[in-house]
């Protein structure tokens, strides 16, 4: 999230905005152009809206499965970089380690978008940024606050909410916070802005927040540990408590996909503050209006 500034987000979710409002009309500006999405994990969310969403644009977008690119196994992740920088006007990759995403960013020639990696999920965090203007009709300001594992999601909005001026508290059981140095990095940024940083352990804290967000206690990768996380985590998630904490205005968010009756409560996430599919969709056009912001 740091890699843009704020007026550079600004812009992208502006992008975003207006097509969604608009849609696309026969204008394809990314005609000829083709984005090669390179993963280590599955997903629906993230192939479906950046294959849907090249389409859209007038491009083409190649699915690269674990078995097609083995990284860092059957070729060096420089090869792969340079390679498909021949091939390809744009390089998406969702992995395990950000370290990979580093990599490909280095030696590639074309723009490299971080689909997710285990420390950072910014194309989510453009789609939640995007999904609260729509609901709230601005950023400065706004009182978050991310509940549950102080996972690469936080990591995110932590950053992001920093770059422009938004309140963000991530709310943690105790042993699962937040890195020292993602939280010191997100108050540096936050120098200049206004914007407030917190962690806290005490699920009280959502008190009078505009906006609610979870995700799932175990991420992929972290299977080993999901029965030992349903207990520890079990008091912090938004069901119908926390929620009459926060704001009677508060937008509710999930990332998706939702485990049911562990971080959310089924009946909450269906109230109309719930806006988890308008973050799905705008998963697809904050999407594009980046590819357009770095290929258009």
């Amino acid at each position: 999230m740091l890699d843009f500034s704020r007026e550079e987000i600004h812009e992208v979710l502006d992008t975003a905005m207006h097509m969604r409002a608009e849609g696309y009309g026969r204008e394809l500006p990314l005609r000829g152009k083709t984005l090669a999405m390179i993963f280590q994990k599955p997903s629906l969310r993230t192939r479906v809206s950046f294959e849907t969403g090249m389409t859209k644009l007038g491009g083409h977008a190649i699915y690269l499965a674990p078995t097609d690119i083995s990284l860092g196994k059957r070729e060096t992740t420089e090869d792969i970089a340079l390679v498909l920088s021949r091939y390809v006007d744009i390089i998406m990759a969702r992995v395990f380690g950000h370290d990979i995403v580093e990599d490909l960013a280095r030696y590639a020639k074309v723009p490299v978008i971080n689909g997710l990696s285990d420390h950072e999920h910014p194309c989510q965090i453009m789609a939640d940024f995007q999904t609260i203007l729509e609901r709230k009709g601005k950023l400065e300001g706004i009182r978050a606050c991310f509940i549950g594992d102080g996972n690469n999601v936080a990591n995110s909005l932590m950053l992001g909410a920093a770059r422009v001026g938004m309140h963000m508290t991530v709310i943690t059981p105790p042993g699962y916070e937040p890195t020292a140095a993602v939280v010191s990095s997100a108050n540096d940024a936050a120098a200049s802005t206004g914007s407030k940083i917190a962690v806290s352990n005490d699920i009280a804290a959502v008190s009078g927040a505009d906006v609610l967000y979870t995700d799932v206690w175990a991420s992929m990768g972290q299977e080993a540990e999901a029965a030992e996380r349903k207990n520890v985590f079990e008091k912090y998630r938004i069901d119908a408590g926390t929620f009459e904490m926060a704001d009677p205005e508060a937008v509710i968010l999930h990332c998706l996909p939702a485990h049911y009756g562990d971080e959310i409560e089924y009946e909450t996430s269906r109230l109309p503050n719930s806006a988890i599919f308008d973050q799905a969709e705008n998963r697809m056009h904050a999407q594009n209006a980046l590819m357009l912001h770095l290929a258009g």
